[in-house]
């Protein structure tokens, strides 16, 4: 009898993707504590003690952490770890949909200037560069002063400035492609420009998609956090870690953790939220081999 082949069947693009993402140990690390504080801001009601706003400490105004406070009380009187979780939920928020809005504007832009290229490639890359010198905390700060701050300014300004990193990890992609067999292929049989972008190139550009939306969010993140602590981003008595942190500084050299905790809260989640980007950017980048 003769010996029976054995047929392997070829591994994914995802397969060899994942396998680099999980060489990554910073990325790996970093997924896993974002995900744990995406899930406590979720289930932020049954963590919490109490509700964000209620003063139901005030005998105990500034109390240091200890076992039935964990992160302490704040000036009035309310549990900081609940300010702190629910603080979470407006930055997340925040980023999220900010970067969400981000690629609504990002994606069709670097899509037209690379595959369109000449006047339309100039005139998306002299956009990019009028917003890549104006410095985005000073354009957030007129455009908060004039509005008066909150989530839906906090959201425009992110998004006004987070497209630009999509747009041209996007046109990059395009660029590249719009010269493939299949997209001439697309050409020849009487597909549209508007067809060709929307079936073939935005699908075979979802790499670079995924990573700038998820590297625009730490970015949005920071400008809430900013612009909070400048006093013009969300209103209180909603809680934003950039808010708690002005709050904080008043305090810092007699109630330390007023100021310590949503600081490390923050940096936490922008550096884990970095980090996983960073993964992820790697792992999908095309021009890396299976290995």
């Amino acid at each position: 009898m003769s010996p029976q082949l054995t047929v392997l069947k070829p591994r994914s693009p995802l397969y060899f993707a994942w396998r680099r993402f999980a060489d990554n140990k910073a990325a790996l690390v970093a997924g896993a504590i974002l995900l744990l504080i995406v899930l406590m801001a979720i289930f932020a009601p049954l963590i919490s003690k109490t509700g964000y706003a209620e003063q139901k400490f005030l005998t105990q105004a500034y109390a240091f952490p200890q076992a039935e406070f964990w992160f302490g009380v704040d000036d009035l009187g309310r549990d900081f770890f609940t300010r702190i979780v629910y603080g979470a939920r407006v930055s997340l928020t925040i980023g999220f949909t900010a970067a969400a809005f981000s690629l609504i504007i990002g994606i069709p832009l670097g899509a037209v200037a690379g595959y369109y290229g000449g006047r339309a490639d100039w005139c998306v890359m002299r956009l990019i560069e009028l917003f890549s010198v104006v410095p985005p905390l000073l354009a957030a700060m007129l455009l908060g002063t004039l509005t008066n701050g909150g989530f839906a300014t906090i959201v425009l300004i992110a998004a006004l400035f987070g497209w630009v990193q999509v747009c041209l990890l996007v046109r990059a992609q395009v660029k590249a492609m719009a010269q493939k067999e299949f997209v001439r292929a697309a050409q020849a049989l009487g597909a549209t420009p508007g067809y060709i972008i929307r079936r073939h190139l935005i699908p075979n550009a979802i790499s670079p998609i995924i990573v700038g939306f998820v590297l625009a969010i730490p970015l949005a993140m920071m400008l809430e956090a900013s612009l909070s602590f400048l006093g013009i981003g969300v209103p209180p008595p909603v809680p934003s870690w950039g808010q708690m942190i002005n709050v904080g500084m008043n305090f810092m050299y007699f109630y330390w953790h007023l100021a310590v905790f949503p600081t490390a809260a923050l940096a936490i989640t922008v550096l884990a939220t970095t980090l996983f980007g960073d993964g992820l950017r790697d792992a999908l980048d095309p021009t890396l081999k299976g290995r």
